[in-house]
């Protein structure tokens, strides 16, 4: 590896991302498009409206995604014929991010500073409608909405880990496993969340965490659902960790759970071990 050069900023770049064989350098509340020049990299283009300071930025196409350490994610949109950057979509809740990763075009996955995942989507019908529109939301960003962008995100799902996420991903574990959502931690843990591909197997688990809450109670006395909820409400999330505590019940605890969601003890603890086996 050779150095080529370096260029001075006036500023610390926290963030970096390749663009249309360009980079994105995030520079305090500036989103900034840099081309590689001989001696320097050269500023083409610079978007001076983000809320407080960049985070983490991604692209896809001519979207960019950036996340903010204090005031989430903007949707950013790059047109070509006008050299400039108009943001169409951000998210209404305010979360302190340090870690992005964009899932699919319209779909993103933040991890702020206080140990909180949370997935956000902007609606088809709101995506289409960008799409559509010749000027690539250039009026729009104009007038906004709450103080923001004209369109907001919808949340998906959202859950506490319980300390700080630094780093997000998406791959699978195995050869030709299922694509995962992995996260790392500060203090070195990794996780993964995996996404049901049927509603039978949602509500399945959605009903054992219920069960789990009031048959396995934390060691601590802390209310599950309240700390999994801890600064914004979990939503769509279910708990893999307590659902695995099933297996360390007592044998006439496990019966009556069973009996509850009309299963064998054997049958939830194979669910379990499927579901495990999806991971790894």
């Amino acid at each position: 590896m050779e150095l080529l050069h370096a260029t001075p900023l006036d500023g610390a770049p926290r963030a970096l991302a390749a663009f249309r064989g360009r980079v994105l350098v995030g520079v305090g509340a500036s989103l900034r498009l840099y081309e590689f020049g001989k001696k320097r990299l050269l500023r083409k283009c610079e978007h001076r409206r983000l809320p407080h300071a960049v985070a983490r930025v991604c692209a896809q196409g001519s979207r960019v995604y950036v996340a903010d350490a204090h005031d989430s994610f903007t949707f950013l949109k790059y047109k070509r014929a006008d050299n400039a950057f108009y943001a169409f979509a951000d998210d209404a809740v305010p979360r302190h991010l340090v870690a992005a990763l964009a899932l699919d075009y319209d779909t993103v996955a933040g991890a702020d500073r206080f140990g909180s995942i949370s997935v956000l989507r902007l609606p088809g019908e709101l995506s289409a409608a960008v799409e559509e529109d010749p000027t690539a939301g250039k009026f729009a960003d104009q007038a906004g909405l709450l103080g923001g962008a004209p369109n907001k995100l919808e949340t998906l799902a959202s859950f506490h880990v319980g300390e700080m996420v630094t780093a997000l991903a998406k791959g699978a574990l195995q050869a030709g496993g299922r694509e995962l959502l992995l996260y790392a931690t500060l203090l070195g843990g990794l996780g993964a969340l995996l996404p049901f591909l049927s509603r039978e197997d949602a509500d399945f688990f959605q009903l054992l965490e219920m069960h789990m809450r009031q048959h396995a109670p934390s060691l601590v006395g802390r209310d599950h659902l309240a700390f999994r909820s801890a600064f914004y409400p979990v939503r769509c999330v279910v708990d893999g960790d307590l659902c695995e505590q099933f297996a360390a019940l007592a044998d006439d605890v496990q019966r009556q759970i069973a009996q509850e969601l009309d299963r064998s003890p054997g049958e939830i603890l194979k669910k379990l071990e499927d579901l495990r086996n999806k991971i790894v």
